[in-house]
């Protein structure tokens, strides 16, 4: 007769988890912040300038209890514009198809005892009430309070609504993420992984070099980037027999006195921004990149369909 039951040197399987958790919030709350450091690699761009998102970014962590795929949005905003109007579209479709959701503020505490909460996050925080999804608040930027601050601000938000739990971070310094992440995984359905272990975004390469090199152009030109700038990658030729890869691409701006900045004196501030953005290219690649930028006038592209839609941001 044999014995089905598990000898008692055997442990019972863990149940493998794997989901979506998508991350909103209002700009400059520290979405991409927070997203690079659960993955604990640079995959989104970060900038002190609102609207520094303007796609859904994807990020892949695997650990040996699940799988997270991470969703990173635009900032929710009162939209003005087309391309305004398209990132905060781009934000509500994400909850739409997630299996949970991360709502990201700052964390602070008025006079009155009070949080501030935007009407654009009361308007999200009702329709998520009707999807009866999880939602778990996220408090960012802990490091900026004293911890006696901490619970009143907990309590606070507590009253604004019935949270499925609420986590405080500081997603610079990396307080709480290890917390936050184990949080995610307890409400995920079960289920096998969606990408290879090693894998840690699904976006095309050419799409992040474009990111990379849009980055640079918001640390270049701090105060003078035109909110108007895109990037986009003209041509891509993957060279293994030579052990390189060259990239073509397009800066695009509104106005002829945009262009001259982007530029600089003497082509100094987009040679900058080039060697930058290559080195950047080649750590991600592991290869040698030969990067070419240009600069071009796309008069009024942000409130034109087909500006929006050369510039990579349509639906």
């Amino acid at each position: 007769m044999s014995d089905n039951h598990p000898k008692e040197s055997e442990s019972p399987s863990v149940e493998h988890v794997c989901g979506f958790v998508t991350l909103v919030g209002k700009p400059n709350v520290g979405k991409s912040t927070l997203l690079n450091a659960m993955l604990g690699e640079k995959l989104a761009i970060i900038s002190d300038k609102p609207q520094t998102t303007r796609n859904r970014i994807p990020g892949v962590l695997t650990q040996d209890a699940g799988q997270i795929i991470f969703v990173d949005t635009p900032g929710i905003h009162r939209a003005k514009g087309l391309l305004n109007t398209y990132m905060v579209d781009v934000a509500h479709e994400a909850l739409g198809d997630t299996d949970v959701v991360a709502l990201l503020v700052e964390a602070g505490i008025g006079r009155e005892g009070e949080v501030g909460v935007p009407d654009v996050i009361r308007e999200v925080l009702e329709k998520l009430g009707e999807t009866h999804r999880p939602v778990i608040l996220v408090l960012n930027k802990i490091d900026q309070l004293n911890r006696e601050q901490l619970l009143p601000i907990i309590d606070a938000w507590r009253a604004v609504y019935n949270f499925t739990e609420i986590v405080p971070v500081s997603a610079l310094a990396g307080d709480g993420v290890a917390a936050l992440v184990e949080t995610f995984m307890r409400y995920l359905p079960s289920g096998p992984a969606l990408y290879p272990q090693d894998a840690l975004t699904d976006l095309p390469e050419r799409f992040i070099a474009t990111e990379i090199i849009r980055e640079q152009l918001f640390h270049q030109l701090d105060k003078e980037l035109p909110y108007s700038v895109a990037v986009t990658v003209e041509s891509w030729n993957d060279r293994a027999s030579e052990g390189r890869v060259d990239v073509h691409a397009v800066i695009a701006v509104e106005r002829d006195s945009q262009k001259g900045i982007v530029i600089g004196r003497g082509g100094k501030l987009i040679k900058k921004v080039g060697t930058n953005a290559r080195k950047a290219l080649q750590r991600l690649l592991g290869t040698k990149v030969n990067l070419k930028l240009f600069v071009k006038v796309e008069k009024g592209w942000t409130n034109s369909t087909r500006g929006m839609r050369d510039m990579g941001y349509s639906s």
